[in-house]
């Protein structure tokens, strides 16, 4: 007997491409997307999600939490401030594309120093405009994250074959390790403070703040800054340093940084040296990645995530007294809450779907978060976070 829904072949979008395209998204169920292409020329391939935020969308392209994907905006007027090289997380290996609804418009603002289109091009960060972002979210929301291709040829000309073997040949970040791709590789002290209109960043003097050694698994630039701002003195390390390397900076505290990829993948190298720290009961901050690298150590599971957390907007509650922070999230993968062994409590998890957005360990000072209390652009909620590790370190 035939099964009752028996699978359907996902049917191929026409090929006619209309007068005019010069950019194309091509899903790997053979889906067809053309639209205007701007920013840097050529193709990328990689997961395609979407992010709610309204604002912020420089920090977004920048931050190495997005390596190996393709960003839909759902906020239609992207690139109405422009681009200055304060507003960047990081100089490289953040998002491969971004896709907008509208194409950008002049920049508005007394801090743009060019247009986005002229600083994706140096980038080399591919735009796609005229697509109707809504119903891709909507698309995303229902299947999950599809692969993709992004492609932008100035000329319109596209072999499609070749687009659609790529979106189908890509094997999708579930299992893929890109934090040693985006993670520093030498170590170094870290003195930018709190950016001050008029007066940039700030630089401050170390002196006798407690030393906090970060482990960088793709960090966002304004994470060091506010364990600056909250009173530490930074060293930042690679994501592969060893036990021995971390503890040689005899460091009062260790924070772990957001990242992109597979936690379960990092954790083979990352995994081991938490769990030498936890032994040792240095105090330990965690981030996004860092939640989750956390969570791996203490026996805990994380879990792909059907459509993930992305945006400026997400609403999570404090186990302790209820209190609910907004929150910037930016994540496709999740510590699964039902797997925390004895002595890992939840302390915080999202309002949006009940999955887990922080842990803390019971008898030590470790604790960690899903979202990005750094905040950059904002929301600002969560600086708390930062005071309590600087402060609890001695």
């Amino acid at each position: 007997m035939a099964p009752a829904n028996p699978p359907v072949a996902p049917k191929v979008a026409p090929k006619t491409q209309p007068s005019g395209a010069t950019g194309v998204l091509v899903l790997a169920d053979g889906t067809i997307l053309w639209g205007v292409g701007y920013g840097a020329s050529g193709s990328a391939v990689g997961e395609i999600c979407f992010n709610t935020s309204m604002t912020g969308y420089q920090e977004i392209l920048t931050d190495p939490s997005y390596a190996g994907q393709i960003v839909t905006f759902t906020f239609p007027h992207i690139g109405n401030v422009g681009a200055n090289p304060e507003d960047m997380e990081r100089g490289v290996h953040g998002a491969l594309g971004a896709i907008t609804r509208e194409l950008p418009t002049q920049p508005s603002n007394f801090r743009s120093v060019q247009t986005l289109p002229e600083w994706m091009s140096e980038q080399g960060v591919i735009g796609l405009a005229g697509i109707d972002t809504r119903a891709l979210t909507r698309r995303i929301r229902d299947a999950g994250a599809p692969n993709g291709v992004i492609a932008h040829s100035p000329d319109g000309k596209f072999d499609i074959d070749e687009l659609l073997a790529m979106a189908r040949g890509w094997a999708g970040l579930e299992g893929m390790d890109l934090a040693k791709a985006v993670s520093r590789t030498d170590t170094g002290d870290w003195t930018g403070g709190a950016w001050t209109l008029g007066h940039g960043y700030a630089t401050e003097d170390g002196g006798a703040r407690p030393h906090v050694v970060a482990i960088d698994y793709g960090a966002k630039d304004n994470i060091f800054r506010n364990l600056v701002k909250a009173g530490a003195r930074v060293t930042v390390v690679p994501a592969t340093a060893s036990l021995d390397e971390v503890l040689s900076h005899q460091p009062a505290g260790v924070f772990l940084s957001n990242g992109p990829g597979d936690p379960a993948a990092t954790g083979d190298y990352a995994v081991p040296v938490i769990q030498g720290l936890l032994e040792r009961d240095v105090p330990i901050f965690g981030i996004c990645l860092g939640h989750q690298m956390l969570g791996l150590a203490a026996g805990a599971k994380t879990v792909k995530m059907h459509q993930g957390h992305r945006g400026a907007n997400h609403p999570v509650q404090r186990a302790e007294d209820g209190v609910v922070e907004i929150t910037s999230m930016n994540h496709g993968f999740v510590v699964d809450a039902s797997t925390l062994p004895a002595g890992v409590v939840e302390t915080h998890k999202s309002l949006f779907d009940g999955s887990n957005c922080g842990i803390a360990i019971t008898g030590k000072n470790a604790f960690s978060v899903q979202y990005h209390p750094e905040a950059s652009p904002g929301p600002q909620d969560s600086f708390y976070l930062f005071e309590k590790f600087v402060g609890g370190l001695k």
